[in-house]
């Protein structure tokens, strides 16, 4: 038997409602929460997945791949490859830096800043 389950994924950010959005819009969500909220969700329709974010005053963003401010987290998200380059530009409109290539497509991964400076990746599913 566990001991116990799994919740959500919390990320710590200045607008909990803004990159909730953001993540939404990347994982096709819903957001529950809104403007002002100090904690806003969002669920993924994949079995069940949330993730959540935290109001934190005086937020201070990672700094990757410095180890001085480490990343503490970060998320993987997985595309198919023929969808890679769409994805990217996608989620650039949307906000996201990109921060690493796939060096001509020697990794199966792109590395991004989400709106509030937190890592996350797109790999090749």
């Amino acid at each position: 038997m566990a001991i116990a389950t799994m919740g959500p994924t919390v990320l710590d950010c200045p607008d909990p409602k803004g990159l909730a959005d953001f993540y939404a819009a990347v994982l096709d969500g819903t957001v529950e929460g809104g403007p002002g909220d100090e904690w806003v969700t969002v669920n993924i329709p994949d079995g069940g997945k949330r993730l959540a974010f935290q109001r934190s005053e005086g937020y201070r963003p990672p700094e990757w791949p410095s180890t001085e401010h480490g990343q503490q987290l970060h998320l993987d998200l997985y595309v198919p490859r023929d969808r890679i380059d769409e994805a990217e530009r996608q989620v650039i409109e949307l906000g996201a830096r990109a921060v690493q290539g796939d060096d001509d497509g020697k990794l199966d991964f792109r590395v991004y800043l989400d709106p509030v400076g937190h890592p996350f990746c797109l790999c090749v599913s």
